[in-house]
């Protein structure tokens, strides 16, 4: 199986999982102690917690403090939520854990339109009274970068504050110095799944959305797992230290890719984008048919957390795609431990499988 899905998850580095083994707590170990505890393992298992902590911090702007969550969509539930906005303003492009929110408390929120390119105009209006703005930084479908530092500043002219959707972007490209509220995941940078962040700008108060004993600065209740957080620290770390030589890794791939796919129409901007996420399309292409034909490779019809749903992807929608072209796109995504031969070999299939339908 070649694995190219980076966008969904990213395999667990060794690294993070050798930092979660002690944690995992057998009788014959102290790792099982719960880190809400007083006494010596507990206090133990404690400070692993707040080392994690620390090193997720260091990929976030200075000035703020790390509240860990079970991932993204809890962050940003707590975000959006927890900061009592009541008038929103979000992209046309953001992940359903923003844009359900959204729906759920101003069902009259503001929509910021992308352009032919998927990015969105960093002088959009953005209307008085409103509350809150949440753009996400890279977009999990077609991987384009969004200008979050000037949309936080306009967001900040109109009194609002600034939420950034930084899930596919952290650990890879620099954190958008002025947001008000990010929101990471653990998964997507080569951490374990059930762990995720939301960094707060010190300053601001939030309203919990999980209440009982107060745990997490009073803002998410509930006992935490030093296992996962040891495995979150250590990926991000790691992430920190290899951000070149992933990125660098990355555009390798991408330019290969590129050049076997040669035919293949690029959905989103080709100059503001993270490389490792290639979204295409080929007019007429059956999708479906596709990827059951290649079924030793690991791809995706466009968002995970919408496949299988029939719904053409509103990201590529949003670009401004017919239903039709957008049911004839596949996302590639690949990354760290991607070879370049595998890659190539995936392309090559994907490239004979479409001569085969005749597209």
């Amino acid at each position: 199986m070649i694995y190219l899905d980076y966008q969904a998850t990213t395999p667990l580095a060794p690294e993070a999982r050798e930092a979660m083994l002690p944690w995992l707590g057998g009788p014959e170990t102290s790792g099982f102690a719960n880190p809400h505890s007083p006494h010596r393992p507990g206090r133990g298992a404690a400070a692993a917690v707040e080392v994690a902590r620390a090193q997720v911090a260091r990929l976030m702007p200075p000035g703020g403090r790390v509240i860990f969550t079970s991932g993204a969509t809890e962050a940003i539930n707590l975000a959006i939520v927890g900061s009592g906005a009541r008038k929103l303003a979000v992209s046309a492009i953001e992940h359903a854990a923003v844009l359900d929110t959204a729906v759920a408390l101003d069902p009259a929120f503001a929509i910021l339109p992308v352009d032919a390119g998927g990015l969105v105009d960093g002088d959009a209006p953005i209307a008085p009274g409103t509350g809150l703005v949440a753009v996400m930084q890279v977009n999990n479908e077609i991987g384009t970068v969004q200008p979050v530092e000037v949309l936080a500043e306009r967001a900040h002219a109109a009194g609002a504050l600034f939420l950034c959707d930084a899930v596919q972007a952290a650990g890879k490209i620099s954190p958008p110095a002025n947001a008000d509220l990010i929101a990471v995941s653990a998964h997507k940078l080569y951490g374990p799944k059930g762990i995720g962040a939301l960094w707060l700008r010190d300053g601001l108060d939030l309203a919990p959305l999980i209440r009982g004993g107060g745990q997490e600065q009073g803002l998410r209740s509930g006992t935490l797992s030093p296992m996962l957080c040891a495995g979150f620290g250590v990926a991000a770390a790691l992430a920190l230290d290899r951000m070149d030589e992933d990125a660098a890794h990355v555009a390798a791939l991408w330019q290969r890719a590129r050049t076997i796919l040669s035919r293949w129409e690029l959905n989103g901007s080709a100059a503001r984008r993270w490389h490792g996420n290639l979204n295409l399309r080929l007019d007429g292409l059956d999708v479906a048919r596709l990827m059951s034909e290649l079924r030793d490779l690991a791809f995706s019809a466009g968002s995970a957390c919408a496949s299988g749903s029939g719904r053409p992807s509103h990201v590529l929608r949003a670009l401004g795609l017919s239903d039709r072209q957008a049911k004839a796109s596949i996302r590639l995504g690949f990354g760290r431990y991607t070879q370049i031969r595998e890659l190539e070999d995936a392309c090559a299939k994907i490239e004979a499988a479409a001569a085969v339908q005749g597209v």
